[in-house]
């Protein structure tokens, strides 16, 4: 290789960066879990400033009194992501596989049958799980899971199915926003993750607190605002890309379109394609 050659294989490697849907190098999601009926209001706030959301739901806990009717869930939660929570919000740690199978699989059930589509999101009740949790919630076509671990960063997470959040809601700052409003370019992609239960803003009467944190993050042009399932799906596909050894060829074998910025020229690659970062 002369150094001619070596000169323009140094040049393109690091050269290609992905990014999210339209080209966003930024992204929001939050989650809340238990379905109280104080969802209501809250997914009232989230429509009104458009933000996306997933709600983790007991089924088990639907129809009775505190908590939203199974009639509701398909309208409530129509522009949002329902996913598991468990029938009964029990403690993973203290049961066995065979329950651990029941409060998935029928939890899974009841809300696909609820909302009409088909649950593959969860978040574990109480923060709790351990190793057989994580592979029996996957052998039920569960492809992420929510921890209560804060990072209090905006990294992708490593592992969906310890997918740990940025924070819960309790946790965000003006500080906090600025910093994901104004990642430096070093970052590449963030994704913002706030957590939470809609009965806290009731209990500590600060509803006004959410609707703060959804107007100071709301109508951002570099920002994608997605459910949680949607920002699995998509960063699923970004790591299934296949670029050769040259970085010369891309090729998307996904069903997804998906974004990139090769050498500063952004580019949409379509289910299928391929491209030459020479063209």
């Amino acid at each position: 290789m002369d150094r001619g050659e070596q000169s323009s294989m140094e040049r393109k490697i690091g050269e290609i960066r992905f990014l999210f849907p339209e080209g966003k190098d930024k992204a929001l999601t939050f989650s809340y879990d238990d379905a109280q009926i104080h969802d209501r209001r809250l997914v009232g706030i989230l429509n009104q400033n458009n933000m996306k959301a997933t709600f983790h739901l007991n089924s088990g806990t639907l129809d009775t009194e505190g908590f939203i009717t199974s009639a509701e869930v398909k309208e409530l939660y129509v522009n949002h992501e329902v996913a598991c929570h468990a029938v009964t919000h029990p403690f993973f740690n203290q049961l066995s596989k065979t329950q651990m199978i029941a409060e998935i699989y029928e939890d899974r059930r009841a809300l696909e049958r609820c909302c009409g589509k088909i649950v593959r999101g969860m978040s574990y009740p109480f923060g709790e799980y351990n190793e057989q949790m994580i592979r029996t919630a996957e052998d039920l076509g569960i492809v992420y899971n929510r921890t209560v671990g804060s990072t209090m960063n905006f990294s992708l997470p490593a592992d969906f199915m310890q997918w740990n959040p940025t924070c819960h809601h309790g946790q965000v700052t003006d500080a906090l926003i600025d910093d994901f409003l104004n990642a430096p370019g070093y970052r590449n992609l963030s994704l913002f993750y706030i957590w939470g239960h809609s009965y806290e803003f009731e209990r500590d009467h600060n509803w006004e607190y959410i609707n703060g944190i959804c107007e100071k993050l709301r109508g951002r042009e570099d920002v994608w605002y997605a459910t949680n399932i949607e920002i699995y799906e998509y960063v699923t596909a970004m790591r299934s890309m296949v670029v050769s050894v040259d970085e010369d060829l891309i090729y998307n074998p996904t069903a997804v379109t998906l974004y990139l910025c090769i050498g500063g020229r952004r580019v949409s690659l379509a289910p299928g394609a391929m491209i030459s970062t020479a063209e």
